[in-house]
């Protein structure tokens, strides 16, 4: 063979497995990121051919659903969301321009058919003959009334804030409330330009000082420790001394020699303080561990919409629990802790519930188009932030802070409800970060809640706790 003939040959060879290679490489193993891309024109037409899952609430509101219409005369669904802006960060959007977020995000694949169980494999040989291809349907364990109630708390008072109600036996999300709200429908561009951050889950993502609610986390690492009893003795000074700095009691109020249940139900500062100096930093953020801080709450919504709570540093980092802490103000919910409503909520659920966290669940089943249940999620328990007889020892003494002390305005008629109010300084003259976390009935609770109003003059006694009564007035009349 003539030597320029077998090289063009090689050449040629080459080329050819080369081209081969490429042309492979592309089909197969670049294919999904060549579909991710925003601009794959293909893919959006492919997206928009699929009759999306419906959202639906517990009591039976529609959250979320597809309508059919066309684009550049093909058919196609486009989402449409009938209660506006209700629940509109828990459920998301999914948008031609503006991808997901939410729960239509984090069970995209349910919600379009593209599980890896018998209907969706039904659902790709529909793709493949070119039959619309519907999703499944999702319940959710959210209840639609009682979310209203929430979203109409917080706007009758034109605030900023958020309300969370877990189930505590199964971590269910009965309500998810954040103000300001969006209009997934047509508000996504304008929320984008609000200074007051309308896209902003503040259940999940809002962080804030938890003040005197925190103080329950303290309590229950100190009657674990064995270092108070209910009937442990303070003296009750307006302030002490905290590392060369003034600790003070809320309006430098002096209480007189007192229990440390007294304490509790009454939010003295400077017991607390006391109680956190003598835990020290090791067993209080052991503690903090058990009840979730200082890690991010694995459940069905995207892990970037969700935020871990605990002490974070200047620069907006979660500081290791092996840090240097001011002990006495952390102990009172003050130093550098911010937490988020989610993560208030689930101290509430941890005294409810024997000394147990459990996993946040938005899902109450999964429904495939022919109305069969192909998924109905268990309750996932995340460990034990006490013992069961610390938290029969919380239970009463919360019960307390709403019967005689800073919570009574929680209460409702024919229900027991226990709770902790919380005031933390936001630096900013007469405003508060106001909080109420708590359960209710006290004894066997179905609710547990977290309650929080940004910048306000008010206490949380005054503020929050009167929205925590009516969310409870609502889901009642809801379940009896």
């Amino acid at each position: 063979m003539n030597r320029r003939i077998g090289n063009l040959f090689v050449v040629l060879a080459v080329g050819l497995v080369a081209l081969i290679g490429m042309t492979t490489y592309w089909q197969v193993w670049a294919r999904s990121s060549l579909e991710a891309r925003q601009a794959n024109v293909r893919l959006v037409y492919r997206d928009l051919a699929i009759d999306r899952g419906s959202i639906v609430s517990s009591d039976g509101v529609t959250l979320a659903e597809s309508k059919p219409g066309t684009l550049d005369g093909r058919p196609v669904f486009f989402r449409d969301y009938p209660q506006d802006g209700l629940a509109a960060h828990l459920v998301g959007y999914s948008s031609l321009l503006a991808g997901r977020s939410g729960l239509e995000r984090s069970l995209d694949t349910e919600l379009t058919g593209s599980t890896g169980d018998l209907a969706g494999v039904v659902n790709s040989f529909d793709r493949m003959k070119g039959d619309t291809v519907r999703g499944d349907d999702v319940v959710l364990r959210l209840n639609a009334a009682a979310q209203r109630v929430a979203m109409d708390e917080l706007e009758r008072l034109g605030v900023r804030g958020s309300v969370v109600v877990l189930d505590p036996s199964n971590g269910g999300i009965l309500v998810m409330a954040s103000t300001p709200t969006f209009n997934p429908n047509t508000g996504l561009e304008e929320a984008l330009r609000n200074p007051n951050s309308p896209l902003l889950n503040r259940a999940t993502q809002g962080l804030y000082p938890p003040g005197s609610t925190f103080k329950v986390v303290t309590a229950a690492s100190a009657l674990d420790a064995g270092i108070v009893t209910t009937a442990t003795t303070f003296p009750g000074p307006a302030c002490i001394d905290s590392g060369g700095q003034k600790l003070c009691n809320f309006r430098d109020h002096t209480y007189g020699p007192h229990t440390f249940g007294y304490a509790l139900a009454h939010s003295i500062n400077t017991t607390f303080a006391k109680v956190g100096a003598d835990l020290g930093k090791e067993r209080l953020a052991a503690t903090m561990r058990g009840f979730g801080f200082f890690s991010r709450f694995s459940w069905d919504y995207p892990p970037e919409q969700s935020l871990p709570s605990g002490v974070f540093n200047r620069r907006g980092n979660l500081v290791d629990p092996s840090g240097t802490f001011d002990v006495p103000r952390l102990a009172i919910g003050q130093e550098r802790l911010l937490a988020t409503p989610l993560q208030m909520a689930e101290v509430a659920v941890a005294v409810a519930n024997g000394g147990q966290i459990i996993q946040p669940e938005p899902v109450l089943e999964v429904r495939a188009p022919d109305g069969a249940v192909v998924r109905r999620p268990s309750p996932v328990y995340l460990g034990r932030a006490m013992t069961t007889e610390t938290a029969a020892t919380l239970r009463e003494l919360m019960k307390q802070v709403v019967d005689d002390g800073t919570g009574g305005a929680a209460a409702v008629a024919g229900l027991d409800v226990a709770g902790k109010t919380g005031t933390a300084e936001t630096g900013r003259e007469s405003k508060n970060d106001v909080w109420f976390i708590g359960f209710a009935p006290a004894k066997a609770a179905r609710f547990a809640f977290a309650v929080l109003v940004e910048d306000v003059a008010g206490t949380g006694g005054d503020v929050a706790a009167p929205i925590a009564a009516a969310v409870l007035r609502a889901l009642t009349a809801q379940t009896t």
